[in-house]
This record gives structure tokens, C-alpha cells and sequence, in this order.
């Protein structure tokens, strides 16, 4: 069956070439204009992804996707916004964004990065049940299954793409990841230039999980190369 996408965005324009390039790609796509239309259509239909801009006339994108992630089912957004400084895609995405794009942007990028999406979306549903254990650390507990990390017993919370990130570390202990191997691995794509996302995420994972993130235990850095997970430390 066809992905089903909601499109939030107030510039008209914009969203008609959105939408006409998503459904040339065999995507189902609805439109809200504001806010309060996109969270009637959230709760009235079933979505597979939400493209949520983050300036809107009535409410902002941050205010909606408080609230998708504060009741399950988990659904992805991407988020669109017209700001571009680091404050600003840090909060969307320590809110629950699963990923960003800075307008303006290409739909070239914003079709490949819904197609990311949907394969992580899609590959976490058809992961073997191995894939699925828990994973034990000193103190450290990774749950794949639950999408829940605790440190220390106290439960640790991560956005999509953090949690994506220290799955992938630590069913790889040991093994070294470049920047680029990890933006093909984990958000399944690579574009030059973007090596920063993953040192950014690196850093804000490194603040939530470790009990002292300037001397990291568990996500090392190799330098010249990149990082990878430590061994030896199973719990």
C-alpha cells in the first residue's frame, strides 16, 4: 500500500509543487494549511509521516510535535523550516523531529530524505527478533522493542534519530564508523557537507548518556576517522 504523508505548510505555492512531486512518486498526500486543520486530519486518519513546517500562522510546528510525541503511535515528521540556526533545528529535533530541512531546499533532497524515512520505518518493522533484544551495558540499557534507554535505572529520553544512532553503536561494538558511513547507516543517506548533523548528534546523545560526556564511556571518538562503541563493557 502507498504511504500515506501529511503536508502542514502555509505557503500555498510551496506546498502545491510538494505535493505534486510526492504524489508523482506514488506517495497518498494530504495538505493542512495551519495548525489546527493538520491536527483535526491527525486525529481523525492514519498517517505514515508528517511534513510539518515549523513557522505557522496559528501555531508552530514545535507546538504540534509536542503533542504527536507526548501519546503513542509513533509517527515520523520531517520538519521544514525557513530558520537556520542551530538553536533552531536542535529544539525541533530534541522535540521529536526525525529529521530536518532548511528552506529553501531542493525536492530533490526532500524526496530523498522521505524515502529514508520510510526504509528506516520500514526496516524497523520487518527487524529479525535478534535485532530486538535487549541490549545490557554498564549501566546502560538499551531496549529496541520499547524505543527506551535507561542510565542508572532512570529512563533517558531520545529523540528517533538518537536512539537510531546508539542502536546502531551498540549492536556494532568495537567497529569504527565515519561520519559518512553513519549518515548512509543510520539516516539512510549520505550528502557531502552534512558531516556536522552527526557530530551534533553525537554531542547531544553523548550529554544524555554518559555520566561524563567531556570523558565518554561508551560512544568513543577514533580521530581522523570517526567513532564507534565501546567494548567490554557488557552489563
Amino acid at each position: 500500500m502507498a504511504h500515506r504523508i501529511l503536508l502542514v505548510e502555509d505557503n500555498q505555492d510551496l506546498a502545491r509543487l510538494v505535493q505534486m512531486h510526492l504524489r508523482d512518486t506514488g506517495y497518498i498526500v494530504a495538505h493542512a494549511v495551519n495548525g489546527r486543520a493538520a491536527l483535526r486530519l491527525l486525529e481523525g486518519e492514519t498517517w505514515d509521516l508528517v511534513i510539518l513546517d515549523l513557522m505557522l500562522p496559528d501555531m508552530d510546528g514545535l507546538d504540534i510535535t509536542r503533542r504527536l510525541r507526548a501519546a503513542p503511535p509513533y509517527l515520523p515528521i520531517l520538519m521544514l523550516t525557513a530558520k537556520s540556526t542551530e538553536l533552531d533545528r536542535v529544539l525541533g529535533l530534541e522535540l521529536g523531529a526525525d529529521d530536518y530541512l532548511t528552506k529553501p531546499f531542493s525536492l530533490r533532497e526532500l524526496l530523498a530524505r522521505v524515502k529514508a524515512l520510510f526504509r528506516r520505518v520500514d526496516a524497523l518493522a520487518d527487524a529479525p527478533p535478534e535485532s530486538q533484544r535487549v541490549l545490557e551495558f554498564e549501566g546502560l540499557t538499551i531496549d529496541p522493542a520499547r524505543r527506551r534507554v535507561l542510565r542508572d535505572g532512570k529512563e533517558v529520553h531520545l529523540t528517533g534519530r538518537e536512539f537510531d544512532l546508539l542502536a546502531h553503536f551498540a549492536r556494532h561494538p568495537g567497529l569504527v564508523y565515519s561520519r559518512a558511513q553513519l549518515l548512509d547507516l543510520v539516516w539512510g543517506y549520505g550528502h557531502d557537507g552534512y558531516e556536522h548533523t552527526v557530530n551534533s548528534h553525537i554531542n547531544r546523545l553523548r550529554a544524555k548518556i554518559e555520566r561524563t560526556p567531556a570523558e565518554p564511556r561508551y560512544i568513543l571518538t577514533v580521530w581522523g576517522i570517526g567513532y564507534k562503541f565501546a567494548e567490554g563493557i557488557d552489563g
